[in-house]
């Protein structure tokens, strides 16, 4: 079951005050745990909301919005991605995690829909094409 764990914005990352050596030695062999178990797939910090864009959809228009963003704490500071075998694993998984932040923090986690999730409305071409395409990415 893939999964999509979000470590959450704080006030701090949004400053954009790096960690601590410790802390980044902390994440880094909790990194290293996730990889020699097979769960880690891809995962980085992200910089502040500062350095992004939104793009906001409205019919056909399209408005590029500058940041930073209001509400930090809905904004994402990091992510990873994880191949667990259920939501359980992968709640002990982010239990085990350094706090990542200076001071109260949290982190989501998300699963990703599956082609069986369409089962009742994806026809043998999207779940080809589909295929195909992960099959693409998987290999760049």
């Amino acid at each position: 079951m893939r999964m999509m764990v979000f470590v959450k914005a704080t006030e701090d990352s949004e400053k954009g005050v790096m960690p601590t050596t410790e802390l980044l030695d902390a994440m880094m062999k909790y990194n290293e745990e996730l990889v020699k178990a097979g769960i880690m797939v891809g995962g980085d910090g992200l910089k502040p909301s500062s350095a992004g864009k939104r793009v906001a959809f409205d019919g056909p228009g399209r408005t590029v919005i500058d940041g930073p963003f209001a509400e930090t704490r809905e904004l994402v500071a990091g992510y990873w991605l994880w191949e667990v075998k259920d939501m359980d694993e992968a709640v002990e998984w982010v239990k085990r995690c350094p706090n990542p932040m200076f001071g109260p923090s949290e982190i989501e986690i998300r699963p990703f829909f599956e082609m069986e999730d369409f089962a009742e409305i994806v026809t043998p071409e999207i779940a080809e094409r589909e295929a195909r395409l992960r099959a693409e990415a998987e290999g760049r």
